[in-house]
């Protein structure tokens, strides 16, 4: 009798997920080095702009974007790199206040919890970046539509689709409409505008290399 071919084992199905997630991750971001360069450094070199004239950054989004809100402007206001001594730099997440955003909420309404913080916090010369996975949450358009109300710069990272991508006067789309995806690049794109940041404003050899480029 031959033998019954054997089934492949749970090592082999797990092994496929992963290496199939992690080489479709890889694969969009080799797309962002072909589509997202020009509007990262444009990203870069506002944010060094509003920081080096004295003004503030200013951040929302929901769910995995409020904590890339929260990662970002950590990074910001401690450090990147610790090779450079540098103050910290004013970002505010507008994602951790829970007494504000759920007595706001339960008041008025989700939708408006950003956009009530942006005119409240916010100043002309300020920017703010709005993230969304969707490019459609109405508390994330309401926040941008604000700032550009009271004359603050505004950056959208988001992802393919959506119509935060044409409210923004910088945006940073991402090539795909897969949330983990874009999530997942998200990061690797606010780790390197920190960077960029770092060098702008304190790394003068980086600085006149970034800005050749």
């Amino acid at each position: 009798m031959p033998k019954k071919p054997s089934s492949p084992s749970n090592h082999d199905i797990l092994s496929r997920k992963i290496r199939a997630h992690l080489l479709e991750s890889a694969a969009l971001k080799h797309q962002i080095t072909d589509r997202c360069l020009d509007s990262i450094i444009s990203t870069a070199h506002l944010l060094a702009d509003t920081f080096q004239a004295g003004n503030k950054l200013l951040l929302c989004g929901n769910g995995g974007s409020a904590a890339d809100c929260q990662h970002l402007a950590a990074e910001l206001v401690s450090c990147l790199t610790k090779e450079i001594d540098r103050p910290g730099l004013p970002a505010i997440a507008l994602t951790t206040d829970t007494s504000y955003l759920t007595a706001f909420a339960n008041d008025f309404g989700f939708a408006g919890v950003f956009e009530r913080q942006v005119l409240t916090l916010g100043q002309p010369g300020d920017t703010l970046i709005a993230i969304s996975t969707s490019g459609n949450s109405p508390n994330i358009l309401r926040a941008v539509k604000a700032a550009r109300q009271i004359r603050m710069s505004t950056v959208a990272l988001t992802g393919g689709k959506g119509h935060l991508r044409k409210m923004a006067q910088v945006t940073i789309s991402i090539p795909s409409f897969d949330t983990q995806y874009i999530q997942e690049a998200s990061l690797t794109i606010e780790h390197i505008l920190c960077g960029l940041i770092e060098d702008l404003l304190f790394d003068p050899k980086a600085a006149r290399r970034n800005r050749k480029t």
